[in-house]
């Protein structure tokens, strides 16, 4: 059964990508088409690798390593911290700072 629902994704918007001028080519992949300069995200190729993200993650849970949910923006950071504390997991959800995995003896 899926967990993740096709219309659902497009009602939130998820399928608008960046300008057109702003682009990473390494997205080539998973862009469907290209509408008034701005990508438009293949949204069949989004559920499928939504789907194996979920797959991998339950997978890193069950094995009991810890996860760091991130998560900076205003709308996600109760949700980020809601559901770290709620598994018992790691969180960031106020500004990240540069270096905070590779050089955290520093900071």
């Amino acid at each position: 059964m899926p967990r993740t629902n096709f219309q659902e994704l497009l009602d939130a918007g998820v399928h608008f990508g960046h300008l057109k001028r702003k682009w990473n080519p390494k997205m080539a992949p998973y862009i469907f088409t290209e509408r008034n300069g701005i990508y438009i995200i293949d949204l069949q190729k989004t559920v499928k690798m939504i789907e194996a993200a979920y797959e991998f993650m339950r997978e890193v849970g069950e094995s009991g390593k810890p996860v760091l949910f991130v998560g900076t923006k205003k709308q996600a950071q109760s949700a980020i911290a809601d559901e770290a504390r709620r598994c018992g997991m790691f969180f960031v959800n106020e500004r990240w700072l540069g270096g905070m995995l590779t050089n955290y003896k520093t900071i």
